[in-house]
């Protein structure tokens, strides 16, 4: 039964342009070819919630229903992802009652967790794919990353002070960099590690406005997109360098 359930899958695809064969690839992963709970049971209404109180999976519901299919994410991959992974786990006891609001929590040293509506619009720009080599470069919290890891066949993480600081050079291994955050600049040394046709997905501070934004790696270079104004916390290690001002 699964082998000939994951045929017709493959047979869907034939005769299909290429942006709709990514997507029918992704589905038919997610639907098709995963032996675990998780990834079968993609739909929203049979996802395995984990095992945490009534309350939050209410919360978590209404962050569903109220945040994201509002605003136009509706694909079942991004909620299922995003129903089963508990906002409050990667917070502190004292914030995890707001951990369902609708704009970023800011935490110590510069860290932050997102509003639900950045990480539902950056999953769906950023389409993971079964096979994709992932970099997450954080906003501190863990909690893209764990969105992510299930999606793709390897997740790396750095933080944004890492990843600020790497130089240019080398042969990039990532088909897939996500940022956690809004920034000003994209350094040379983390579009080096993106491999040649590779994507990235990530904030953009742009005429001091946060924007989501993409972009791929062709012939060496990387130029991203923006693709709408959401609100994201700025990640300050990506900051252009003031000139010099004269009082």
């Amino acid at each position: 039964m699964e082998i000939a359930g994951i045929a017709r899958c493959e047979n869907r695809a034939k005769g299909l342009g290429t942006w709709h064969r990514h997507v029918y690839e992704r589905l038919d992963w997610l639907y098709c070819t995963s032996n675990t709970v998780a990834r079968k049971n993609m739909s929203i209404m049979t996802t395995t919630l984990p095992d945490t109180s009534p309350q939050t999976v209410v919360a978590r519901r209404a962050m569903i229903d109220s945040q994201l299919r509002t605003s136009g994410v509706n694909e079942e991959y991004v909620l299922a992802r995003l129903l089963s992974v508990p906002r409050e786990d990667f917070l502190p006891a004292s914030k995890a009652s707001v951990a369902y609001i609708d704009r970023a929590i800011a935490l110590e040293d510069g860290k932050h967790l997102a509003a639900p509506l950045f990480y539902g619009k950056l999953l769906l720009e950023a389409a993971p794919m079964p096979d994709d080599t992932v970099l997450v470069v954080g906003g501190g919290t863990g909690y893209l990353a764990a969105l992510l890891r299930p999606l793709v066949a390897d997740l790396s993480e750095m933080t944004a002070a890492e990843a600020a600081a790497l130089t240019a050079g080398g042969t990039g291994r990532y088909s897939l960099i996500v940022v956690d955050g809004a920034i000003e600049q994209l350094p040379d040394g983390v579009g080096a590690q993106l491999a040649e046709g590779g994507r990235i997905v990530t904030g953009l501070v742009l005429r001091q406005v946060t924007r989501l934004a993409s972009g791929r790696k062709v012939a060496g270079q990387v130029n991203l997109q923006p693709t709408e104004d959401l609100g994201i916390p700025v990640l300050h290690a990506f900051d252009v360098p003031k000139g010099w001002t004269f009082a």
